[in-house]
């Protein structure tokens, strides 16, 4: 699926539209000439990663249909600006609509490459490690799809879409259980899928102590265990269990929990696979991106 197959995408661009013109723009509509063909340029101010490209055209033609975009060829989506300015496109069109237009773009534009450039700096940090860059669901409600599009043009990697993809057995679902009967609790509600609609992409269970981890290893059916907030030391043994107990390639092992990217580099070098990190979206700077008369 495509960002702009997307109805959630398509919702979006048309409530930031209106949020931001209203009944019409007042400062536009003093200029001599309005409708008179201008050409403006796209600049990006600051090193990061670009995201956003996709949906740029559809922001600009729900103003104007006849506005085009010219994109730098140089600098597709998930390209990495080493050296500022850079000249990311060039935007034809009337220039009222396109002014009109200028904040609603750069606005997406902005966070989306924001979110790419923080994402890239946490898969550099780990790079030469096996473990990967994994979002999560703590995104700007309404942006998921937007957002996790731009984790992917940063080299991450997509956790589950929402509630209704995957499986993941937190913490909070199992509140009320006995660490000796985790297996067993586990085992009665995995067995409940078989009454379920639809077909997990995955299944998961988050466990917060080792011994709740050898307590889930005993289970038939699970696809991954989220390691939360384990130390470092806590996590190599989990690994080493796993391994143990022949699961490697079988079962992945994902670590969260407040990690950063002074800290990512640790918790890759001890094994696990995947490493969750919800600041890649929830913390992300919007890059510096300007839009300018030539």
């Amino acid at each position: 699926m495509t960002l702009m197959n997307d109805q959630s995408t398509a919702t979006l661009i048309g409530l930031a539209k209106s949020e931001d013109l209203g009944s019409g723009d007042l400062s536009a509509a003093l200029l001599p000439h309005p409708d008179k063909p201008a050409e403006l340029r796209l600049l990006a101010k600051q090193v990061g990663v670009v995201a956003g490209q996709e949906i740029a055209q559809t922001i600009l033609q729900a103003y104007d249909p006849s506005i085009e975009i010219r994109w730098n060829p140089s600098h597709p989506d998930g390209s990495l600006l080493d050296r500022t300015p850079v000249e990311l496109a060039t935007i034809r069109g009337a220039l009222g609509a396109v002014l009109s237009a200028e904040r609603v773009l750069l606005n997406f534009l902005q966070r989306l490459s924001g979110i790419a450039s923080l994402t890239r700096q946490y898969v550099e940090a780990i790079d030469g490690t096996s473990a990967e860059v994994y979002d999560t669901r703590k995104t700007t409600p309404g942006w998921r799809s937007l957002e996790k599009y731009a984790v992917r043009c940063g080299g991450g990697r997509n956790h589950r879409q929402g509630l209704y993809d995957a499986v993941l057995i937190k913490d909070n679902h199992l509140a009320d259980v006995a660490t000796e009967d985790l297996a067993a609790s586990l085992s009665r509600m995995l067995n409940r899928l078989g009454c379920a609609i639809v077909k997990p992409s995955f299944i998961e269970v988050e466990v917060d102590t080792p011994a709740q981890f050898e307590q889930v290893l005993k289970v038939v059916g699970i696809d991954l265990v989220l390691l939360d907030n384990f130390s470092l030391d806590d996590s190599r043994r989990a690994v080493e269990l796993r391994d143990g107990y022949g699961l490697k390639g079988k079962l992945s092992l994902e670590a969260s929990g407040g990690i950063t990217l002074e800290t990512i580099r640790s918790v890759a070098e001890t094994g696990v696979d995947r490493i969750s990190v919800g600041a890649i979206t929830h913390s992300a700077t919007a890059l510096d991106i300007s839009l300018e008369r030539s």
